[in-house]
């Protein structure tokens, strides 16, 4: 995997698994080693990403390099971390055209207009993908959809943009983000898939934030993170 970083000149995020929870409680003492660790992992992807640097970022998206990559309880996790601190609105934004909508990824159940914004906690929303792309059931991106798609993403102070698996399509849309977020697969990605990843993104002026390792699994038993 250190190999897929290099060529993708990123450094990756390791995500442990299991569990990337829906919107997650507050820690308690119950809380296992597991689940400290990968709240840990996501605050730090949050600092990462939106407060380094000299140029603040507001808008993010994520993208799998392969098909079938799961982003979307990824995206919530930091979506839901970022609303947290109270300071900032924050829209999980469902970019997707291919995938299952993201409310039903995360067996959120609207309570009424599936097209609205539906309020996940104070200071969150998630923004369906009926709403940018108005009645169209075409696969097709065309200049009004973008236009509404990035009113979506300015109507609060951060949002998580949640994308399809990477092609031509998100590369073009992804362009309404101040960036990118790859996330690839323990196990699964690539060497052939990095590249062509690196290839696409450059031909499209799309700048990497950050790369995140997914479904790694933890290599210490559990009962030696009580020592650390």
């Amino acid at each position: 995997m250190n190999t897929l970083a290099g060529l993708l000149n990123e450094p990756p995020v390791a995500i442990e698994s299991p569990e990337l929870d829906a919107v997650r409680e507050p820690s308690d003492a119950t809380a296992s080693p597991a689940d400290w660790v990968h709240e840990e992992q996501i605050q730090g992807l949050v600092q990462q990403l939106f407060f380094q640097g000299e140029s603040r970022v507001r808008h993010v998206g994520f993208t799998g390099v392969e098909a079938g990559a799961d982003t979307a309880q990824l995206c919530l996790n930091v979506a839901t971390t970022l609303a947290e601190g109270g300071a900032y609105d924050v829209g999980l934004i469902d970019a997707g055209l291919q995938s299952v909508p993201l409310h039903s990824q995360l067996e959120i159940e609207p309570d009424g207009d599936v097209d609205g914004a539906l309020a996940l906690g104070p200071r969150l929303w998630l923004v369906p993908r009926s709403n940018w792309l108005g009645g169209s059931t075409t696969q097709r991106i065309w200049d009004p959809s973008l236009s509404r798609l990035r009113a979506a993403t300015m109507e609060f102070d951060h949002s998580v943009v949640a994308f399809d698996s990477l092609s031509w399509v998100t590369a073009r849309i992804s362009q309404i983000c101040d960036g990118l977020v790859l996330v690839l697969t323990a196990n699964k990605t690539r060497r052939l898939a990095a590249v062509q990843v690196r290839e696409q993104l450059k031909r499209a002026r799309v700048p990497v934030l950050g790369v995140v390792l997914a479904e790694r699994h933890f290599p210490v038993p559990e009962r030696l993170y009580r020592s650390l």
